[in-house]
This record gives structure tokens, C-alpha cells and sequence, in this order.
């Protein structure tokens, strides 16, 4: 069963895109992460779920 559905995110801070395109799909009882380098959208990302 999905518990969290979230399709093509998109993230702009005036004319700079920092998230482009994210789709996560998490089931109840999933533990999720997101990997990447520092300013690589993750924080941004989690906030707009």
C-alpha cells in the first residue's frame, strides 16, 4: 500500500532550478533516505513534501 505519493517536483529560487523533477513513491513501514552532495536539493526536497 502507498503511503506517500509525490510526482515531478520542481523547486526555483528566482531564475536558479535547484530541484528539478523528483518523484518518490514510499509504502507505510518504508524507511526512505536521500543521498547526494552538499546543495544538491535534499533538505529542499523534504521540505516541500
Amino acid at each position: 500500500m502507498t503511503t506517500l505519493t509525490a510526482t515531478h517536483l520542481a523547486k526555483s529560487y528566482k531564475s536558479r532550478q535547484v530541484v528539478r523533477d523528483v518523484s518518490v513513491e514510499v509504502s507505510a513501514g518504508q524507511i526512505v533516505g536521500l543521498l547526494g552532495p552538499n546543495g544538491a536539493g535534499k533538505t529542499t526536497t523534504f521540505y516541500m513534501i
